[in-house]
């Protein structure tokens, strides 16, 4: 009598796994921020029992609670029992996305919000309007307009990358050869935000693989590889939007699939699970999965042959969500910082918590987001970093967004390619 339908409900065993002893709730955002158990890992998968023992339904307390959570897997990190949170999450998501209507005005802007991010040319027209935005941005009176606009149309105003026409409608080689000896094919995800509104960090990615001696391929057919909806729930159309990156990328025959967006990157390496149960793609999915890294764990498995010059900095590195938690990928990131001669790392403070960034978020539960943005702006301050690196668009816009202080904010691999060509940080 399950409330759940047929179509990959939670399992049983999974949520049998918890044995509510408390340990996610100092990791958790939402129980940080509002101390209410139901807003908890323990209190949200108590929620999801009850709903696969028929005992409530979907709708009311389950979808507001599940809505609440970030999904940033800090409570995976932290668990002493090992409790699948990650997997309980993504079969509940599609659930209520399926199940639960929502109301006009969310279901708009969360339809508004796909509309656009998974398109690379409906961002590239976007890039056009917004690069004028950001001019008359400076105008008193525009300003003092965008101070007034509401909740979720103020934090869209207020996330806006910083973009230059030229780096948005920039396009990588298909093929960038490797320096000296070549010691592996790799094939870039150069990604759909982070190609038109981080191009920068695509191109120094290159240059970065093509030093340590990879052939790098870039698939100008490449789309969406499906994250963003993911991890909303928007289960059928990630799932299509996976088979058409796997596919993009078996023609390529690398020997790894490099990505440098962290839940991207999450993404890909869960396709094999995604499609087991597909028999058409399950053995192409698994072995796809198998073949990804992030770029800071491929730099982190080549022995290097670059030469490092000296990056005089205090560095704070942020663990984004996707890539510390979710990928489990925390130790590779600070070693090739720490392997930049003069670079001096620093930890932040609650370094578990998320940012408040997580996908789509910071748009759909702006006032929660913020709270969360801001917290890790005050440990960011109190670090007194000369330069905070993440591996991550949304972890990047969120921190810029509140920090609102003279420091530079790149990703981990702009930071290492400034020192192989030895040129200022910038």
């Amino acid at each position: 009598m399950s409330s759940f339908d047929a179509h990959h409900p939670p399992a049983r065993e999974l949520l049998d796994d918890c044995v509510h002893c408390g340990f996610c709730l100092p990791t958790c955002p939402t129980y940080q921020l509002w101390g209410e158990e139901m807003d908890s890992p323990r209190g949200r998968i108590y929620l999801m029992s009850l709903a696969e023992q028929g005992e409530i339904g979907l709708t009311g307390a389950l979808h507001e609670h599940v809505d609440a959570c970030l999904g940033c897997m800090a409570c995976v990190t932290a668990c002493p029992s090992g409790v699948q949170y990650d997997r309980l999450l993504e079969s509940v998501r599609p659930q209520l996305e399926r199940n639960v209507p929502r109301r006009r005005a969310d279901r708009w802007f969360r339809d508004a919000i796909f509309a656009l991010f998974p398109h690379r040319r409906r961002l590239l027209a976007a890039a056009v309007p917004g690069v004028a935005y950001q001019k008359l941005r400076a105008i008193p009176a525009v300003a003092r307009l965008a101070a007034k606009l509401p909740g979720r149309f103020a934090a869209m105003e207020a996330l806006l990358p910083p973009v230059r026409l030229r780096d948005a409608f920039a396009r990588l080689p298909e093929r960038i050869p490797a320096q000296g000896t070549r010691r592996r094919t790799v094939a870039l995800l150069a990604g759909c935000v982070q190609d038109v509104f981080f191009h920068p960090v695509n191109e120094a990615t290159a240059r970065v693989l093509a030093a340590e001696g990879c052939d790098v391929l870039v698939p100008r057919d490449q789309r969406c590889c499906g994250a963003l909806e993911l991890h909303a729930g928007r289960e059928e159309s990630a799932l299509a939007r996976a088979r058409r990156t796997i596919a993009t990328f078996e023609r390529r025959g690398a020997d790894t699939v490099v990505a440098n967006v962290a839940g991207c990157g999450s993404s890909l390496k869960e396709y094999g699970a995604l499609l087991a149960d597909d028999p058409e793609w399950a053995e192409r999915a698994a072995a796809f999965s198998a073949k990804v890294r992030d770029v800071t764990e491929l730099l982190a498995e080549l022995e290097p042959v670059a030469p490092r010059h000296p990056v005089k900095a205090r560095v704070v590195y942020h663990d984004a969500c996707h890539l510390g938690h979710a990928q489990g990928v925390r130790a590779q990131p600070r070693a090739v910082l720490r392997a930049v001669p003069g670079v001096e790392l620093v930890e932040l403070a609650e370094a578990e918590l998320c940012c408040g960034s997580a996908g789509i978020y910071n748009l759909v539960a702006p006032e929660a987001a913020a709270e969360l943005g801001a917290r890790k702006a005050a440990n960011v301050r109190a670090a007194r970093p000369d330069l905070v690196v993440t591996a991550n668009p949304g972890c990047l816009l969120q921190i810029r967004r509140h920090l609102d202080a003279d420091v530079k904010l790149l990703h981990p691999v702009q930071l290492l390619d400034a020192s192989i060509r030895g040129v200022p940080v910038h």
